[in-house]
C-alpha cells in the first residue's frame, strides 16, 4: 500500500499537500483484517479512527431487540471512526469487515500532537470534516423521512454523484444489505427497482444500475414526484 497515494484519493484528506500527508504518515499504522472481524463498538473509546485502502466495512447500530440496522457501507478512500475522535467522544456504532480489508490507523493521541506542531493541518482537516458532516446528515435524514422509492432515488443519486462523470452505479452490496440499509425488505427493494425500470430511470444489469433520466430521479427523491 503507497500510503501518500492511497491517502491523496481518500475523502478526509483529499486535498492536502504532499507534506501534509508526510506528517501524517508518520503517525500511521497499517492494519488489516479478515472478513467479519470488529473494527470497534458502540461505546468504546474514540481511541483513533481509519481510513480504508481495499475491502468493505459496514457501521451499523443493533436495536434493543436485537436487529441489525445497517447504517454505511464503506469502501476504499472512506475513513471511519472519525468525528467521535475529533470530538473527543465514544464511537456511536459499530464497525464491522464485511471483506478482508487494509486499512491505515491513526491514534488520536498522536493527531493531537500531530495538531499542535501544524495548526494548518489541523484547519484543513477540519474544514473536510465539516463538509462531510454536513452531507451525511442530509442523506441520513433523507433516508429516514422518505418512502422507499424516494430513500432508494436519494441512495442511487448520491451514489453516481461520488462519480460524476459516469451514469453509471455499480452496487458493491448485496441487495440483502441494501434493503437493510433503506430500511426496507429484499422483497420490496426488488419491486421497486423494477418499477424505476418499468418508468424509464434506470436499467439494472447484474450489479450495475444505469441511471437514464437523472431529473425524473432528482424529483422522485425530492417528493416532486410518486411512483
Amino acid at each position: 500500500m503507497d500510503f501518500i497515494a492511497s491517502m491523496a484519493q481518500s475523502k478526509l484528506f483529499k486535498g492536502l499537500t504532499e507534506t501534509e500527508l508526510r506528517q501524517l504518515q508518520r503517525i500511521s499504522e497499517r492494519r488489516t483484517c479478515d472478513k467479519g472481524d470488529t473494527l470497534f463498538q458502540e461505546g468504546a473509546e474514540g481511541v483513533g479512527f481509519f481510513v480504508v485502502v481495499e475491502g468493505q466495512i459496514k457501521i451499523f447500530k443493533m436495536s434493543l431487540d436485537g436487529r441489525e440496522q445497517i447504517l454505511h457501507i464503506l469502501g476504499p478512500g472512506d475513513p471511519l471512526g472519525e468525528v467521535p475522535v475529533f470530538a473527543g467522544q465514544t464511537f456511536p456504532a459499530n464497525a464491522q469487515a464485511l471483506t478482508k480489508s487494509h486499512l491505515y490507523f491513526f491514534p488520536r493521541r498522536k493527531l493531537i500532537d500531530l495538531y499542535r506542531e501544524s495548526p494548518s493541518l489541523a484547519m484543513n482537516m477540519l474544514a473536510v470534516l465539516s463538509r462531510r458532516l454536513r452531507e451525511f446528515t442530509v442523506l441520513i435524514e433523507n433516508l429516514a423521512l422518505k418512502e422507499i422509492p424516494q430513500r432508494l432515488a436519494t441512495y442511487l443519486l448520491h451514489q453516481q454523484a461520488q462519480k460524476p462523470i459516469s451514469s453509471r452505479v455499480k452496487l458493491n452490496v448485496t441487495k440483502g444489505v441494501l434493503s437493510n440499509i433503506l430500511g426496507t425488505s429484499q422483497e420490496t427493494l426488488s419491486r421497486v427497482l423494477g418499477k424505476l425500470s418499468q418508468e424509464g430511470l434506470i436499467e439494472v444489469q447484474g450489479k450495475e444500475i444505469s441511471i437514464l433520466n437523472v431529473q425524473r430521479l432528482q424529483e422522485l427523491a425530492d417528493g416532486e414526484i410518486r411512483l
